[in-house]
C-alpha cells in the first residue's frame, strides 16, 4: 500500500506551509509543484532535513511538472498570484481562472481519483473552475475556507474572553469574502452561549473582525497575504478525508439547490471523511443570518458569473 501521497500546487508561503503541516503531522508523503525552477527542490530539501529534529518519517520532495504527483490521494492547490494591498480579490479573477484550469488538467491526468483541495482565490470562484475543468463529482471538489474563517472567529473570542481556544464551537458560512456569516446563534463556550458572556457591542466587532481578518493581515504584512492559518486549514481538511475523521467543518462546496442556492461553490457545513464531502447539513438560521447568507450568495453568484464557463 505505501503512504498516501499529497500534492501541493504553489511553493509560495501557503504551499510551503501546507507542505510543512501535512509532513510534520505524517499525513503521507508529499509534492511540492511549482512552475519556478529549483523553488520546489530546495523547499522539499530543506523540510526533508527538518525530519531528523523532529522524527517525522514521511518522503518530501520537489517538481517543476505533474509526474511526481502521479497516484496523489488529495491535491491542494494553492497556485494562482496573490491578492495584493488595494487590489480587490475581482481583479484577481481572470488571472487566476486560467491558471487553476491549467493545473486542475494537469493533476486529474496523473490523479483521476484524487480530492481536490482549492485554496487559491477568489476562493468560491477558483473551486467552480477546478469543478468544472476536473469533471469530478461535487464529494471530492472543495474549497477551505470556512476553517479558516471561523478559525479566525474563533481566535478572537479566546482572545477577548481569555479562554482556551479548544473550548470554542463557532462556525462561520457563506462566501469567503466581507459578505462572510458568522454564526453568532450557534457559537459556544463549552457550550454556554457566546451571547450569553459577550455584549451585542464586543460581539458585533468581533464579528466585523472577522469578516476583514484576511485583509487586516495583508495590510499589516504589505507584501503578501496570511499563510500560517490558511496552510493549516487545507490541511486538517487532508486529515479529516485520509483519516476518516467524519469531521463536521465548514467548507465550500457546490450546491445543487442547499440553502436555496444552486450551481455555486459556498461555504457550508458539511461532513468532511473518506468519501470527501459526506454528506451537506442545512442549519435552521435566524432571519438576519438567513438575509446575510443570501446578501453573501449573491457576491458569490456574481464573481461564478464573470467566469463565463
Amino acid at each position: 500500500m505505501g503512504r498516501p501521497k499529497i500534492t501541493v500546487v504553489g511553493a509560495g508561503n501557503v504551499g510551503a506551509t501546507c507542505a510543512h503541516w501535512a509532513a510534520a503531522r505524517e499525513l503521507g508523503d508529499v509534492v511540492l509543484v511549482d512552475i519556478v525552477e529549483g523553488m520546489p527542490q530546495g523547499k522539499a530539501l530543506d523540510l526533508m532535513q527538518a525530519r531528523p529534529i523532529f522524527g517525522f518519517n514521511v518522503e518530501v520532495v520537489g517538481a517543476n511538472d505533474y509526474e511526481a504527483t502521479r497516484n496523489s490521494q488529495i491535491v491542494i492547490i494553492t497556485s494562482g498570484i496573490p491578492r495584493k494591498p488595494g487590489m480587490s480579490r475581482e481583479d484577481l479573477i481572470n488571472t487566476n481562472k486560467e491558471i487553476v484550469a491549467q493545473v486542475t488538467r494537469q493533476v486529474v491526468a496523473k490523479s483521476p481519483r484524487a480530492f481536490l483541495i482549492v485554496v487559491a482565490n477568489p476562493l468560491d470562484a477558483m473551486c467552480y473552475v477546478a469543478y468544472k475543468v476536473s469533471g469530478f463529482p461535487r464529494k471530492r471538489v472543495m474549497g477551505m475556507a470556512g476553517i479558516l474563517d471561523t478559525a479566525r472567529y474563533r481566535c478572537f473570542i479566546a482572545m477577548e474572553l481569555k479562554v482556551a481556544v479548544e473550548e470554542i464551537q463557532a462556525m462561520v458560512l457563506g462566501g469567503h469574502g466581507d459578505d462572510m456569516v458568522p454564526l453568532v446563534s450557534y457559537t459556544t463556550i463549552s457550550g454556554v452561549p457566546l451571547t450569553a458572556l459577550l455584549s451585542k457591542k464586543r460581539l458585533d466587532a468581533l464579528v466585523e473582525r472577522t469578516r476583514k481578518g484576511g485583509g487586516e493581515i495583508v495590510a499589516l504584512l504589505k507584501t503578501g497575504s496570511a499563510f500560517y492559518a490558511p496552510a493549516a486549514a487545507a490541511v486538517q481538511m487532508a486529515e479529516a478525508i485520509l483519516q476518516d475523521q467524519k469531521r463536521l467543518v465548514p467548507v465550500s462546496a457546490y450546491l445543487t439547490g442547499e440553502y436555496g442556492l444552486n450551481d455555486l461553490f459556498f461555504g457550508v457545513p458539511v461532513i468532511l471523511g473518506a468519501g470527501g464531502i459526506e454528506k451537506i447539513l442545512t442549519l435552521k438560521l435566524n432571519p438576519a443570518e438567513g438575509a446575510m447568507l443570501q446578501k453573501s450568495a449573491a457576491a458569490v453568484a456574481r464573481t461564478r458569473d464573470e467566469l463565463k464557463m
